[in-house]
């Protein structure tokens, strides 16, 4: 990796959180941190890097799902997490950071080209996968918690607990307690899959979906 003021730290992390250390580089020509003053990305900056990564994501056919940004002392820490349908495995955390790597090595606002920006300032990346107890936010996440334990807490104060059997645009159909209850993402406050060390096997019998009162 070129063109960091500093270090560059690059971390791979799986879904179980087992950490993968990937790359540590310098600048070229020395082997000391550069001297900077601390510095906080700007909002516009924030939004940068964001557009930035979303391109670099979605061309491996992965989607962005989070992006933090934590100033630690000199050091900016990224966190990134991608997913996509069927899930990411490590080697290919591994090959998204590289990418990821070498596109903020490339940007002005982290790279060091944003006059009066925070460019320059050395960092550490983190590339994983969401967690399994990840909030389910957007209909794709549903879409990739199907056969999955999820709690949900209702707008109406409600809370039910299902596995999900299907999940659309707009609605997703949970059995609970032996019926099949549909669920629409409008009237959910917060969702969220339970861990489970057995899982059943598929082919759950329930009854025909039924609206959400």
């Amino acid at each position: 990796m070129a063109g960091l003021s500093g270090r560059a730290r690059v971390a791979a992390h799986n879904r179980s959180g087992t950490t993968g250390q990937l790359a540590r580089a310098d600048r070229p020509g020395t082997g000391e941190e550069v001297a900077v003053s601390p510095a906080a990305f700007r909002d516009n900056e924030r939004d940068e890097i964001t557009a930035l990564l979303e391109t670099v994501v979605a061309a491996r056919g992965l989607d962005l799902e989070e992006l933090d940004i934590t100033p630690v002392g000199r050091r900016q820490v990224l966190r990134v997490v991608v997913d996509r349908d069927g899930g990411i495995d490590l080697d290919e955390v591994a090959e998204v950071s590289r990418a990821v790597s070498a596109a903020l090595d490339d940007s002005p606002v982290v790279g060091g080209g944003a006059a009066g920006g925070a460019g320059g300032l050395p960092y550490t990346l983190e590339v994983t996968s969401p967690g399994v107890d990840r909030p389910l936010t957007h209909p794709r996440h549903w879409r990739r918690a199907v056969d999955r334990l999820v709690t949900v807490a209702r707008r109406d104060g409600s809370e039910i607990t299902g596995r999900v059997l299907t999940a659309e645009e707009d609605t997703a159909v949970l059995a609970v307690d032996g019926h099949q209850q549909r669920l629409r993402y409008a009237d959910i406050a917060r969702a969220t899959v339970q861990v489970e060390f057995r899982r059943p096997s598929s082919g759950d019998q329930t009854r025909p979906a039924e609206e959400a009162p």
